[in-house]
């Protein structure tokens, strides 16, 4: 099995923060665990496939997780994965971001992607390049409004998420000078999730990222760094977050490369 980190072109950053690629030419299935992130993505893959909910298709856009799932895929594949800035699934869907969190949609649902032919051009083409530059293409072709409420959700999202879920809500509701009703509605429409729900989801991918790298001595090590009360705290929260303690992640770690 091959696994691969790319940076988005620079004509996509402002819409792609990573794509990640995994080549599998097993015939055994494969199992890929989905936690939160705080990114919804796209995600292709040129073999069958199924979730906790039913079979999908093999080009599928993701909201925002929150709770744990696995895409389940049969025999030998590629699949690429398309990871967007929080900010960027209200313009795809045309419609607020939390219609679709913790759940996907077909792609062919999108005009633009269906008049494109997009899903047929990707499974047709020869190779993993030809298939970045086909979601490149179509991704290019997307603007995003340029509107105040989107630039005050990309600013929000972005001090969350860069901070590792440290920033202060209260000095961010501040600075957007809004009631804290008005910013729960800025997040769940544009973001897909409560402000307080998404400084959790970036505090516990940071805490994850680390335990995934295997940087720490002991797993207090990483519940205080990442601002945890205490070691019992964290393991709530991973447990929360991904249905099995950090042990039992750990223990099943070998058996899959996560998308995170």
């Amino acid at each position: 099995m091959q696994v691969r980190y790319l940076a988005p072109s620079q004509s996509l950053t402002h819409l792609v923060s990573g794509i990640f690629v995994i080549r599998h030419e097993s015939t055994s299935d494969f199992t890929l665990p989905l936690f939160a992130n705080g990114s919804p993505a796209i995600v292709f893959q040129t073999a069958s496939a199924k979730t906790g909910a039913g079979n999908v298709g093999n080009l599928m856009l993701h909201g925002q997780t929150i709770r744990p799932d696995e895409l389940s895929i049969r025999g030998g594949f590629t699949l690429i994965a398309w990871f967007l800035h929080p900010h960027a699934l209200k313009p795809l869907l045309g419609t607020g971001a939390s219609e679709l969190t913790d759940g996907r949609i077909d792609i062919g649902y999108l005009g633009s992607a269906r008049e494109a032919g997009l899903e047929e051009r990707l499974l047709n083409a020869p190779d993993l390049g030809a298939q970045l530059r086909l979601m490149e293409e179509f991704l290019s072709l997307m603007s995003l409004p340029d509107k105040y409420e989107v630039q005050r959700a990309t600013f929000a999202a972005a001090q969350l998420k860069n901070s590792r879920g440290q920033y202060s809500l209260t000095t961010l509701q501040d600075q957007l000078n809004m009631t804290e009703r008005t910013m729960q509605r800025l997040f769940e429409h544009n973001v897909g999730m409560s402000p307080k729900m998404f400084r959790r989801v970036c505090q516990f991918d940071a805490a994850f990222q680390q335990l995934n790298r295997l940087q720490f001595g002991k797993f207090s090590d990483v519940a205080f760094e990442h601002g945890y009360a205490d070691q019992s705290h964290f393991i709530r929260v991973f447990r929360e977050f991904t249905g099995q303690t950090p042990g039992e992640y750990l223990a099943r770690r070998q058996q899959y490369n996560p998308v995170s």
